[in-house]
């Protein structure tokens, strides 16, 4: 059945399909499981572009049948289409999907009735223990199966939320990294006077080009060469699963997580003074200050998408945003869309008439390292000795640990789904950060 123990994350499901963490016979389970957590007589399921998709697709809906669950089969659609079908439907989805993980992973991404978040606080647990009790040799499979073509809707919904005729004719480069971008994508500029200057749309997951993880800025070179030989006015890529999006300006120079949030949260509060805007502990400081000059009200969180979206309801912020590319919308059922950052993006640097490059100056008042991984033998006892070694200063303890100078903090917390510890630094300069890492890599065992 898998290693249902390995496989069950803070907030999502994820595992290597190559050596047998996750395999058909666990997806069938965790089908079974999360229609009986659910409840609902229907769920959505859909699918990335991975060699291994279809197949736990498949055993993920018989699972759903043995529960007796009807199912509503999105096919191959980007995570945030599944939120989207969710959200409009009243239903429960899943996406099965590793994310930006290497082609061996794979996953299930799951989400309640309205899109709501699922995490281990929420129905992960539960679910993983039924999965676990179930005897896949009893009780019948048959149901029925819906096949949907979610994108017209889609689109649709992700035009509404912005104004298109404010979209002017920018040239915009969009890689898809071979991941489910491209399924949607070319429909939203068909809507546009915005150019579509697409790289590596076609999905294929054995991701040929590049990894689809944009948050590592080796796999942005393609993009920005692209962007190079095409005079685009701004590029986008996207990761694996299309429900993040990072931004490359102009003068060919990517931009953070936080200097977007910021952009688009200073965007909103223009339209709804008093707003309340939700980031993770990892986005810049800048992000609350400028929130606060702009009027509204920063709410400071966890990392990790379920939680976002959970204080998000419950703030009824209008948006939050992450340092890692993921951008939600209150008016998104509180979802996270890359397309959907995306448009937002464009009107931002239509309404100005200025350049990227010249926007997000005033939004960047500090340096930072980006999220630097540290491959340590014993994380626990690696965050220990950082902590022991900052002993005195302000420490707080809501995502791994965060020490705070008056001008300058640095998060040192274990990733969600692999092995090694995430380190992110923000000082007033360059030099202040370097000298800021150096100090943390000394202390940390490699």
């Amino acid at each position: 059945m898998g290693q249902l123990e390995v496989i069950f994350k803070a907030y999502d499901i994820r595992g290597r399909v190559d050596n047998g963490e996750l395999d058909e016979d666990a997806a069938e389970r965790i089908g079974y499981g999360f229609a009986k957590t659910t409840g609902d007589r229907q769920i959505a399921v859909a699918r990335d572009c991975r060699e291994s998709s279809p197949g736990l697709s498949e055993a993920f809906i018989r699972g759903l049948h043995r529960a007796g669950v009807a199912v509503v089969d999105l096919g191959e659609a980007a995570t945030d289409v599944v939120y989207y079908y969710s959200g409009k439907h009243g239903i429960p989805g899943a996406m099965i999907t590793a994310s930006h993980n290497p082609p061996a992973y794979n996953g299930i991404k799951l989400s309640g009735a309205g899109a709501a978040p699922i995490s281990a606080e929420s129905g992960l647990s539960e679910i993983a223990t039924l999965a676990a009790s179930i005897d896949l040799d009893s009780g019948a499979v048959g149901g029925e199966v819906s096949k949907v073509d979610p994108t017209p809707g889609y689109v649709d919904h992700m035009l509404s939320i912005i104004d298109p005729e404010r979209i002017s004719q920018l040239a915009v480069a969009v890689d898809g990294g071979n991941g489910m971008a491209g399924v949607a994508i070319p429909d939203v500029f068909d809507r546009l006077d915005a150019e579509l200057l697409g790289l590596f749309l076609e999905p294929d997951g054995t991701f040929p080009n590049h990894p689809a993880n944009p948050i590592d800025p080796a796999n942005l070179v393609d993009l920005v060469e692209f962007m190079r030989t095409s005079g685009a006015d701004v590029g986008v890529a996207f990761d694996a699963d299309a429900d993040r999006a990072f931004f490359i300006d102009d003068r060919l120079q990517p931009i953070s997580g936080s200097t977007t949030t910021a952009i688009i949260a200073d965007w909103f509060l223009l339209r709804e003074p008093g707003a309340t805007i939700v980031h993770n502990l990892i986005c810049s400081k800048a992000v609350p200050e400028l929130v606060r000059a702009a009027g509204g009200r920063p709410i400071r969180t966890r990392v990790g998408h379920s939680f976002i979206k959970a204080v998000m309801a419950e703030s009824r912020a209008v948006f939050g945003g992450e340092h890692s590319g993921h951008y939600y919308f209150r008016d998104n059922y509180y979802a996270d869309s890359g397309t959907l950052a995306m448009l937002v993006l464009l009107q931002v640097i239509s309404e100005a008439g200025v350049p990227l490059s010249e926007l997000r100056l005033p939004y960047e008042p500090y340096a930072s390292s980006g999220e630097i991984n540290l491959m340590v033998d014993d994380r626990a006892i690696a965050s220990d000795l950082v902590a022991s070694r900052y002993a005195g200063e302000q420490i707080d303890l809501l995502d791994g640990l965060t020490v705070t100078w008056p001008d300058r903090w640095l998060n040192l917390r274990p990733s969600n789904t692999e092995s090694l510890l995430r380190l992110n630094v923000e000082a007033p300069d360059p030099e202040a950060v370097a000298a800021l890492v150096a100090e943390v890599k000394a202390v940390v065992p490699g």
